[in-house]
């Protein structure tokens, strides 16, 4: 989580022990709480507000006519009452009032602030909003459908920032920045070419990952000044963002806005997945967790200082029964609430894998096709052991969770900046391309002994995200130039097709960063969490510039979407139907898609790929091609037919043929 390390280090004012306050190291020490209404429960004869502070002695409930400012308008005490929890019921309509919780622990009176649950807040999410759920449902809400998912194999993942989707001058959009910006239709850029939601549709991707737009703290909502962050420090988990939404300061306007948006996305085809950041909080000063429960939702050193196994100067304890409880009870709000089709977990490395399997367990109860995976990996020591968390090692222990694989996007593009990978003509990474090829899955044909990882990790295919990558570091076009400042534009461009080439026939499930697909460009700048729209928007006159790398994108997804032998189910089937073969030339791997695979209706397919320089003869399968896809384009109609003996593989290249 390199995205808000250098937030927290300037706010190391933050990174002391609660020494004040006694550190619950774990869950025998409290009461806890087995009812599933904390928070505000809100009906037209009454409001009812409980939240679980058990080393609380008193607790008040502050209510206020306005978001921010004022002064309140009745203070209430709470009434304790069992497993830990305090009450009280207001018998009057109350709606759209909003409300700060104030717990004195050890004879200190804490910070206001809404409750952890607080599902609508108020400008800057410092009080929370009474809000009938019900009013903040867009016209037809009850009617929504997603679109169909067979299989998770079949997911094609867009991984997007609202802000940079629409800001852009060029973007064509009237609501930029906002939620709203991606419910238009009919936007274009300043030559003609389709923008925003109309241009995702046309590349044809089947869900939107959007990057954190949860309430998060580090953008001011009063401010309409452009400042920018990713959203990687949580304020309210189960609240929109304010600062996208056309009026942060009205708690239920971004509420709406979020649901027209998933809305507006579902009845245009695709899938809505949401980044969550339970992983950490933006600090620990203001953290809400603590001003209820001191210490209590964090992981701790022995000295009783906050651990940091994210980076971020702390780290959640989801394996503590009420933070369990919290982040269960958070995604299920999400999927009930706002009809969201999956979750992509933040440094998922830091949770616990008990927790990652009640959390799966129980969002497959509710809709089977949801869609959940995460960074197998942390940003740091941790006290919870390694065994018992949910890393890449520890894969084949998680139910129906998937993983990023940076073994085939280090393999792809270089391991560390500056260092060449397969498509800038890297030739020892050609045993864990095949490995990403299998979907990090068991192949008799894969050397696992010189791979990244050694060893399989994935039980079946799906578990698998392959990708060359994401927001956190440079965009793919930039890392490629800073590994080849000798290379051409046009063979940057080679190396950047070749890339997601790879990426899009392989087995498991394909993920490309917005923008990938027209040449994006940060302007050099890999951490660009805070800065500022001019390095992170997307500018739309790159679609007119690349517009035949964007077809060729285009292409590789409609490969991918109309061959099932690209989206093989099991881990048996791929090592049934996929068979590398030979090729001497250092920079190539090859392979057949044999049979029918996966009910495929091409018989046979050939996939090679060409990380070297120079022009390679390969000798294909005995019988008659059709190639389908080059360094150029793809095409399933054919580029050409009849191909036999041996084909002549541009340098930099992904060649598909079939019979």
């Amino acid at each position: 989580m390199k995205k808000i390390i250098v937030l927290i280090l300037l706010a190391g004012v933050f990174l002391v022990s609660f020494k004040k306050y006694k550190v619950y190291a774990g869950d025998t020490e409290l009461p806890l709480y087995n009812g599933n209404d904390l928070g505000v429960t809100y009906t037209n004869n009454n409001t009812r507000f409980k939240i679980w502070a058990p080393t609380a002695t008193a607790v008040k409930l502050r209510l206020y006519d306005a978001g921010e400012g004022g002064t309140a308008t009745r203070t209430l005490e709470l009434t304790k009452a069992g497993q830990g929890t305090w009450t009280l019921t207001i018998n009057e309509n109350i709606k759209n009032e909003y409300y700060t919780f104030q717990t004195n622990i050890d004879g200190e009176w804490l910070q206001e602030s809404p409750d952890i649950y607080a599902k609508a807040v108020g400008v800057n999410g410092r009080r929370g909003m009474v809000v009938d759920m019900s009013e903040t449902n867009p016209s037809g809400w009850s009617q929504d459908k997603k679109p169909v998912l067979k299989n998770f194999n079949d997911i094609v993942l867009y991984e997007l920032h609202l802000r940079d989707l629409s800001v852009s001058p060029n973007s064509g959009i009237k609501n930029k920045g906002k939620f709203l910006g991606l419910t238009e239709l009919g936007t274009k850029n300043a030559d003609g070419q389709r923008t925003g939601l109309d241009h995702i549709k046309e590349l044809g991707v089947t869900h939107i990952h959007l990057l954190p737009s949860f309430d998060f703290s580090s953008v001011d909502e009063t401010k309409d000044d452009g400042k920018y962050n990713w959203g990687y420090d949580p304020l309210n988990y189960n609240a929109p963002e304010g600062s996208y939404a056309t009026n942060a300061s009205d708690g239920r306007v971004r509420v709406r806005e979020f649901k027209q948006m998933v809305e507006t996305l579902h009845h245009n085809g695709l899938r809505v997945v949401l980044d969550v950041v339970y992983n950490h909080t933006s600090n620990i000063k203001d953290s809400h967790f603590n001003q209820f429960v001191p210490g209590y939702f964090y992981r701790h050193n022995p000295d009783g200082s906050y651990s940091n196994g994210t980076g971020c100067g702390n780290e959640t304890a989801s394996e503590k029964a009420m933070m369990r409880k919290f982040m269960i009870e958070s995604v299920v709000y999400w999927a009930k609430e706002y009809h969201l089709d999956g979750f992509r977990f933040d440094l998922m490395g830091v949770h616990d894998i008990e927790t990652m399997n009640a959390i799966s367990d129980t969002l497959h109860k509710i809709d089977p096709t949801i869609f959940i995976y995460g960074e197998p990996w942390d940003a740091g020591a941790s006290p919870l052991p390694a065994s018992r968390r949910a890393l890449k090692r520890n894969m084949q222990e998680l139910n129906q969770v998937a993983a990023f694989s940076d073994d085939i996007r280090d393999a792809i593009r270089g391991p560390q900046v500056k260092a060449k990978g397969f498509v800038s003509g890297e030739t020892g990474s050609r045993e864990t391309i095949k490995f990403g090829i299998v979907g990090s899955t068991q192949h008799p044909q894969v050397n696992y002994t010189i791979t990244r990882s050694k060893a399989p990790w994935a039980r079946e295919p799906y578990q698998t995200i392959n990708y060359a990558s994401c927001h956190d570091d440079n965009c793919l076009y930039d890392r490629l130039k800073l590994a080849n400042p000798e290379a051409t534009q046009n063979q940057l461009v080679q190396m950047d097709k070749l890339a997601n080439a790879i990426v899009f026939t392989s087995q498991g499930v394909p993920f490309i960063q917005a923008g990938e697909e027209f040449i994006r460009t940060k302007k050099g700048v890999a951490n660009s969490y805070n800065k500022p729209d001019s390095i992170n928007q997307l500018d739309w006159s790159l679609k007119t510039k690349y517009y035949n790398v964007f077809k060729y994108y285009q292409g590789l997804i409609a490969l991918r979407k109309h061959h099932a032998a690209f989206r093989m189910p099991s881990t048996a089937m791929i090592q049934k139907h996929l068979q590398f073969f030979e090729v001497k030339a250092p920079g190539i791997v090859a392979y057949q898609l044999l049979d029918n695979a996966n009910s495929d209706q091409w018989k046979n397919i050939v996939v090679v790929l060409n990380g070297g320089k120079e022009v390679t003869s390969v000798v294909l399968p005995k019988g008659k091609w059709t190639l389908v896809a080059d360094e150029n384009q793809v095409n399933e109609k054919g580029i050409r037919a009849n191909v036999s003996g041996s084909v002549q593989i541009a340098p930099t290249a992904a060649y598909v043929l079939f019979q």
